[in-house]
């Protein structure tokens, strides 16, 4: 009989437990990097659970009270969803985890569940499974990006902010903003700068340390990670070395160095 078994995370387990993005690679830069950020937002009451199929990795939550967020999204009093992913599918694995989420909203008085989706990357989790918890979607963002929520009852709807172009505008040179929110976006970063050597271009790396920084400064929802160029966004997700190149040539009109 398959068993499930649900592991948070805390300063006592994360060296024998870690988090479960690139688990297979547990000395890489953006691995330990996750492991550190964990260990600094417990105290904020982030939750990072994972859950387990026979002791086997079968998926994990990471949510966190609003005001701790590394979301771009305001509003008081909700906890965020910044991730959720299920390797084992099909057996309701997603729906247990969110479930555990709802439960934790409610037993700390929150007013309601806030999540970001987006359909066009994986990046984000998948929307279906939200709206059969009753999640509703009650705003739309650039490139995609969806506000979901679920309330507890009659609080004010959490909302985006307006100046997506605005913040674009500000940005001229190739500019990386990052966090250490996501084991990937060490890569991400090596793969972007690695594009732009090649171009001749220089990069600047922008390391938001606040929550106040991230919702004045990233350049969508997203939030933790953003690639800007010319006053256009790159992406706010990884893309390969070649992929990069591509983009960054047509925002250059070809009049790039290639070395």
């Amino acid at each position: 009989m398959q068993q499930y078994e649900l592991v948070e995370l805390n300063e006592s387990n994360i060296d024998a437990e870690g988090c479960y993005c690139l688990r297979s690679k547990p000395s890489s830069t953006g691995y330990i990097n996750k492991n550190e950020w964990l260990l600094g937002r417990f105290e904020e009451g982030l939750k990072y659970i994972k859950i387990t199929e026979n002791g086997k990795a079968a998926g994990f939550i990471e949510y966190t009270p609003i005001e701790y967020s590394s979301r771009v999204v305001h509003g008081e009093n909700y906890l965020i969803i910044h991730c959720l992913w299920v390797q084992i599918t099909g057996k309701g694995y997603a729906s247990t985890l969110i479930d555990k989420c709802l439960q934790d909203g409610r037993d700390q008085g929150k007013d309601g569940v806030i999540v970001i989706t987006n359909p066009n990357t994986s990046w984000t989790p998948g929307k279906d499974v939200f709206l059969k918890h009753h999640f509703e979607d009650i705003e739309h963002a650039p490139y995609g990006f969806e506000l979901l929520v679920h309330k507890f009852g009659k609080s004010p709807d959490p909302y985006f902010p307006k100046d997506w172009e605005e913040r674009l505008n500000r940005i001229s040179g190739l500019t990386i903003l990052r966090t250490q929110q996501c084991p990937f976006l060490d890569i991400a970063t090596d793969n972007v700068v690695e594009a732009a050597k090649k171009l001749g271009i220089h990069p600047e790396i922008i390391d938001m340390k606040s929550r106040e920084q991230l919702l004045r400064m990233s350049p969508t929802p997203y939030g933790v990670y953003g690639v800007v160029y010319r006053n256009q966004l790159i992406s706010f997700h990884r893309l390969t070395v070649h992929s990069a190149m591509k983009r960054l040539k047509e925002l250059s009109g070809g009049k790039v160095n290639v070395c």
